[in-house]
């Protein structure tokens, strides 16, 4: 049951993230951050209950979140370049 969610609450993390690329806003940049702090807590529950290759996890994990970061970064750039020309 903890991985389903796991999964699911990081395809929510990346399709949230993607959308804030998109139509950025405070608020939806606060739910890509909580998405990702329950992505990590929950990998870090599985790893640790499951016994589970920690290098291999790391791997993915470090991949999941610099992509989740990286769209988060552009998506604070864009909101402020927003904000800045109203």
């Amino acid at each position: 049951m903890l991985l389903l969610t796991h999964i699911v609450i990081a395809l929510l993390g990346l399709i949230q993230a993607t959308f804030t690329v998109v139509t950025p806003s405070a608020r939806r940049l606060q739910t890509v951050h909580a998405l990702l702090a329950g992505t990590v807590a929950t990998g870090i529950c599985l790893v640790w209950s499951a016994h589970a290759s920690l290098v291999s996890s790391c791997i993915s994990g470090l991949a999941y979140v610099s992509l989740v970061m990286t769209l988060s970064i552009v998506a604070r750039y864009r909101l402020s370049h927003q904000i800045a020309h109203l």
